[in-house]
């Protein structure tokens, strides 16, 4: 049974990935390009926010990212540092914060499970043409095949999820 919600839900906020802002374009590491469109969107409710972003990381030490959205307006300062496993913020805000499957039951988990593999797999494919998508060229197939089983898992629990309330239903037992 999924625990009630009395505290924030960590995927529920608006994440900023630097990588992922790079590979599209809206910064680049080393140049200052101006103000880009930024926008957040989930896969159920479409546009969750949008806004403008402008970046200066021409100094290799020190760089700023500034975020506007509406009448907020936040500039962030970038400072390189080598990276360490695990982190502080989770830690940081106790029992605050969940996960999003803290909340989910395991059928709804099952569910999120499948969305996000087809949500890593689709690229610029419709997602409403593939149940599971083709392999991405770029992708190993060791890796697509992992996301194969694991997608195949997900189905299968599903599949006993539907059994199970069927059954139910019919006031039979499912072992």
């Amino acid at each position: 049974m999924p625990r009630p919600r009395h505290r924030v839900c960590l995927q529920s906020g608006l994440k900023l990935d630097l990588n992922r802002l790079a590979r599209k374009g809206c910064i680049r590491f080393g140049a200052n390009i101006g103000i880009r469109a930024i926008m957040w969107t989930d896969s159920y409710w479409g546009e969750i926010a949008s806004g403008l972003i402008t970046a200066d990381m021409t100094n290799p030490n020190i760089g700023w990212l500034e975020i506007s959205i509406g009448g907020f307006r936040q500039r962030i300062t970038l400072i390189p540092r080598p990276r360490h496993f695990g982190g502080h913020s989770r830690q940081a805000w106790g029992k605050q914060v969940a996960y999003r499957s803290q909340f989910l039951d395991r059928d709804n988990r099952a569910h999120a499970g499948k969305e996000r593999i087809k949500e890593r797999l689709i690229g610029d494919l419709n997602p409403d043409e593939w149940e599971f998508p083709p392999k991405p060229k770029w992708m190993r197939s060791k890796t697509y095949k992992k996301y194969e089983e694991r997608f195949d898992r997900y189905e299968e629990i599903l599949d006993y999820g539907f059994a199970e309330a069927a059954a139910n239903l019919a006031g039979l037992e499912i072992f």
